[in-house]
């Protein structure tokens, strides 16, 4: 799931329905509340032998497991696509836009177009992507609001299957600023073992802290809320999250564009192989996941 999410277009919620563990998932997400985070303060300074209920309440020796591979598999994926973006940004672009691409075919069953609401919810979800991920510099900025902000909202991402809290970050301007801002912060963990200096991991932790503790809240209200419109409006509700990611077609594009300013013919023929690729790619998953359902 960790090596998903770090991929914008591939669900981490996808690879949590092949492998059997979504429905556990779901539960152990949606029982986090912030009731149960004041029960597990009380019970810090009164009764601590009851937070082994609160622990088996929330399947936590589950989440601990998870937590521990998704964060193994994000340091080492996020990595390789920092330097990716750093060395062949139209080839991993284009590899992005593949991926995202792929991922609104794949979810074209589960959208329903046939009410005036639900078309809007559609029309709405592209035109916010799409408005959004024109540029990197006009999106949500690297404040460490905007970054508590990306955390929550790529987070309550991970409950839904074919939708990418990475592809999220992309259309938040937020994606290679957070692959930098990490490989950053575990080469300054890294350097301090071997001697490196405590600023360093100070100076480079703010970004990852803000958006850790953005999806700690993501994960108490944003995912709760998606999940309520879901239950509350389902079809209109997915055609604004599949209208999201079509939107989000431009954000490669345009980044592509920041890079290297005009599209040659050379520029195009690397950015369509690359997409190819990355559509193969959702494409395998989609079926070894045996089609997403998200009912």
């Amino acid at each position: 799931m960790g090596a998903a999410d770090a991929v914008p277009g591939v669900s981490g919620g996808t690879i949590a329905l092949i492998t059997g563990i979504y429905d556990r998932l779901i539960a152990a997400f949606t029982s986090a509340s912030p009731a149960l985070v004041r029960r597990v303060l009380a019970d810090l300074v009164r009764d601590r032998g009851d937070l082994r209920t609160v622990f088996r309440e929330v399947d936590g020796a589950f989440l601990l497991a998870l937590g521990a591979g998704i964060a193994t598999a994000i340091l080492t994926v996020t990595r390789a696509l920092d330097t990716a973006l750093e060395t062949m940004p139209v080839l991993t672009y284009g590899f992005f836009f593949g991926l995202i691409a792929a991922s609104a075919v794949v979810l074209r069953d589960e959208v329903s177009l046939d009410t005036l609401g639900r078309a809007a919810a559609g029309v709405t979800g592209v035109v916010v992507a799409f408005v959004a991920s024109g540029s990197a510099s006009a999106a949500l900025g690297e404040s460490l609001a905007a970054t508590f902000l990306a955390g929550a909202v790529a987070v309550s991402a991970m409950i839904l299957p074919g939708i990418s809290g990475s592809l999220l970050l992309v259309i938040l301007g937020q994606y290679e600023r957070m692959t930098g801002a990490l490989s950053a912060f575990v080469d300054a963990l890294l350097a301090l073992v071997t001697g490196g200096s405590v600023a360093t991991v100070v100076d480079t932790a703010g970004p990852v802290v803000a958006f850790l503790a953005g999806g700690v809240v993501g994960l108490l209200t944003v995912a709760h809320a998606i999940r309520a419109a879901l239950e509350a409006r389902r079809a209109a509700t997915l055609a604004f999250l599949v209208g999201l990611i079509v939107g989000a077609l431009r954000a490669p594009v345009a980044r592509v564009t920041e890079e290297v300013g005009a599209w040659t013919g050379g520029v195009l023929a690397e950015f369509a192989v690359a997409a190819v690729v990355g559509a193969l790619l959702v494409a395998g998953v989609e079926r070894a996941a045996g089609g997403i359902d998200l009912d």
